[in-house]
């Protein structure tokens, strides 16, 4: 196989790993942002409801949980599974398993907040939810940008378990064409878009957390 159609190949495989990462940020930033609401919920029926999802999302393999939304409706149901069904699955595996570990990291920065900021919110007239979205949300933002970044780098690199869908996003491309071709190129290329992708994912979130320094 020429070297051009082999990169032509993992650039294909490239994309579709973009997308997975992209739409997966996209949908479990501001859905943990909900389960953590749920989580720190004073009602302990909806705070044990997503203390549970939270434990199970973190507590078995993303790959477990991406092969259960792919083969379960055909096992439980006997539901054909189709191609709209393999996308929405690596979507909900994807969304649903990140949402939980932002929410945690949520829930630390929500929780490591003054409880003088509420007080000094309330003398000046705000109410909970503007002391919240005016002043600690801009806060907590600021304070857990790098745990997001190092998530947001796990996700780069977590997305090659689409592989388990059938999914030919970059891992499996460089798979199917290291056996074809029976050499290591296709992974040291997919390896070094891999790493260059995380570079990409540090620098932008860098810049972001430099552009909210002045909370220091």
């Amino acid at each position: 196989m020429e070297f051009s159609v082999m990169l032509n190949l993992l650039i294909e495989g490239t994309v579709m790993t973009a997308e997975i990462f992209f739409v997966t940020l996209v949908l479990s930033l501001p859905l943990g942002m909900l389960v953590c609401f749920g989580r720190m919920s004073k009602n302990i029926i909806v705070r044990s409801f997503f203390k549970f999802y939270i434990s199970v999302m973190r507590g078995t393999p993303l790959m477990l949980q991406l092969m259960v939304f792919y083969f379960g409706p055909f096992y439980l149901f006997g539901l054909q599974i189709t191609d709209t069904w393999k996308q929405l699955a690596w979507i909900l595996g994807f969304s649903l398993n990140y949402a939980a570990y932002f929410a945690e990291i949520y829930r630390g920065g929500i929780e490591s907040m003054p409880q003088g900021q509420y007080e000094a919110a309330k003398i000046l007239g705000y109410s909970k939810s503007q002391t919240f979205m005016r002043i600690i949300l801009p806060q907590v933002i600021k304070r857990v940008m790098p745990s997001i970044t190092n998530e947001a780098i796990t996700l780069v690199k977590d997305t090659s378990l689409a592989f388990t869908m059938s999914i030919m996003e970059l891992f499996n491309q460089a798979k199917a064409l290291a056996a074809r071709e029976t050499n290591m190129i296709p992974y040291a290329i997919a390896a070094l878009i891999y790493y260059v992708f995380c570079l990409l994912v540090a620098f932008v979130m860098e810049q972001a957390e430099k552009k909210m320094s002045y909370y220091r």
